[in-house]
């Protein structure tokens, strides 16, 4: 009897698992741990249906990589038995590396290693457990396999990643311009030369795909208050690691975040991915709770502010901010609250956000024509993509205590 699982998921529908090792995958605790880490941070202190979990991503951009192997193979392209497991399996794991809030504590309590680089050393122990099994995955996630195009659908300019973020990050936020064409795209997916392409048919497919990912980005990723709300998560983790350095013992927690915030483990963390895959929200929330109790007036005044959603005022503009904003605002917080030029520097601080419609000189997105000629999206006639819109935007911001 061959093997099947079916889940019930509200972007796609039914979603198909037909591989007992990949049903052994989803089923490892290490992956079930994504259950427990928001997909979207804290955007949900803005949209208040992004609660979807990291686990729900990566299920969805799987349910998209077997659709795109499908419409591949359905063209003629060559692609085994063993290699559509190891793309689904390189999908299913991408970002099984992310820690806690997932980019916005990135490299905050992990300080080394970013989730990619974390993702490949779980999926290599993984590999170790299964007696090879997964081998040819990592070598399509690390992009040195033969076959380009199994490592452009895990990650590239049009990856199903970033298919499923969108249209899973829009439904659940109700925000309807990061709907997409998904399904259009996928069936106009090429191999060509051994790299993915797109026919000349889903043009406006792919520049809908783009728009709408900087739409998503400027209403939703790098919305003014889901950044105060994320810096205000990173303040408090560095007041915490500052308290710690003045020799402050209170801040240090019984717990295994604590053990990884305060770099209180011997060795490389590769010795200690057991621990990092216990890590996961509730960690944070719950030390988040315990420090809206300590003595410390600067940290529990921030902790009490992300708990009870009293964020900080962020203001964003396109010139950078003057240090006499800065300064001016500092000494007024300085004098309002009674403390110090440093304590207030964690109550008002600057920054930047960028994010770019599209990047030629990264991974391009090439279109196939009828007559099999190949163009860059960006050098298409008439295409809305081009060269002047491939330019980054950046804005600058200013965040800091209200005092209300």
């Amino acid at each position: 009897m061959s093997f099947r699982k079916i889940i019930n998921d509200p972007v796609y529908g039914f979603i198909t698992l037909d591989d007992p090792l990949i049903y052994s995958i989803i089923s490892h605790p290490w992956y079930q741990r994504l259950r427990r880490i928001n997909q979207m941070a804290l955007s949900h202190l803005v949209y208040p249906g992004a609660v979807h979990s990291r686990l729900h991503h990566s299920l969805g951009a799987y349910h998209l990589m077997t659709q795109a192997l499908f419409e591949l193979k359905a063209k003629g392209v060559e692609i085994t038995s063993a290699e559509e497991q190891a793309a689904k399996i390189g999908i299913l794991l991408h970002d099984i590396g992310h820690g806690p809030f997932s980019h916005a504590l990135e490299s905050i309590v992990i300080e080394s290693l970013d989730h990619e680089a974390l993702s490949l050393l779980i999926m290599e122990k993984l590999n170790q457990e299964s007696n090879g099994k997964l081998s040819m995955a990592i070598d399509i996630f690390k992009g040195i396999y033969p076959k380009k195009f199994l490592h452009q659908l895990i990650s590239g300019q049009l990856d199903v990643d970033r298919m499923d973020y969108l249209a899973r990050d829009s439904f659940f936020t109700g925000v309807s311009e990061g709907t997409i064409g998904y399904d259009r795209i996928l069936k106009m997916l090429t191999v060509h030369n051994g790299e993915l392409m797109v026919e000349e048919k889903a043009i406006y497919s792919i520049e809908e795909f783009l728009v709408s990912r900087r739409l998503m980005y400027w209403q939703v990723y790098l919305h003014k208050t889901v950044l105060s709300a994320e810096m205000m998560l990173v303040k408090i983790f560095e007041r915490a690691r500052w308290l710690q350095q003045q020799g402050n013992k209170e801040v240090v927690l019984d717990d295994t975040l604590s053990l990884f915030l305060f770099n209180m483990l011997d060795g490389s963390l590769k010795n200690h991915l057991n621990l990092f895959c216990q890590l996961d929200d509730t960690d944070v929330v719950s030390a988040i709770k315990a420090w809206s109790f300590h003595k410390d007036k600067i940290l529990s005044l921030l902790c009490l502010s992300v708990l009870n959603r009293k964020l900080f005022k962020l203001k964003l503009q396109a010139e950078p901010i003057p240090v006499e904003m800065y300064t001016q605002k500092k000494e007024e917080i300085s004098r309002n609250l009674k403390i110090s030029d440093e304590d207030a520097s964690f109550l008002v601080f600057t920054g930047e956000a960028e994010n770019s419609l599209y990047n030629p000189y990264d991974e391009r997105i090439n279109i196939l024509f009828r007559d099999g000629t190949i163009k860059d999206i960006s050098l298409v006639d008439n295409a809305l993509i081009h060269q002047n819109l491939s330019q980054p935007v950046k804005k600058f911001y200013i965040c800091h205590y209200r005092g209300d």
